[in-house]
């Protein structure tokens, strides 16, 4: 069963960035690479998806919204999952210290 307690709720607020978001409409294949992608065809499209995010209005909801969530794949917020996950680890170290 899937646990989704750290998901927002339902409310619209939690969710209204998303009608502002550069990237709506245009589909998850830009920000979402296929299994088994490596190498310079996943960088030029982690480039791509973060050219988008550049110039987004709401990208740092939507980057709040990936780390709150731990939103484990795809570029959100202009940053991979692996800069996600260094971005948390790092501010986990600092709330530590």
């Amino acid at each position: 069963m899937s646990d989704v307690s750290r998901l927002p709720g339902l409310a619209e607020h939690h969710w209204a960035w998303q009608a502002e978001a550069a990237c709506r409409g245009l589909g998850s294949r830009q920000f979402f690479h296929p299994a088994g992608e490596r190498g310079e065809d996943r960088a030029a499209r982690d480039r791509a998806a973060k050219e988008i995010c550049a110039g987004c209005p709401v990208r740092d909801a939507c980057l709040r919204h990936a780390l709150d969530t731990g939103e484990a794949y795809g570029v959100w917020g202009g940053l991979t999952t692996e800069e996600r996950r260094a971005h948390a680890a790092r501010s986990t170290v600092g709330a530590v210290a």
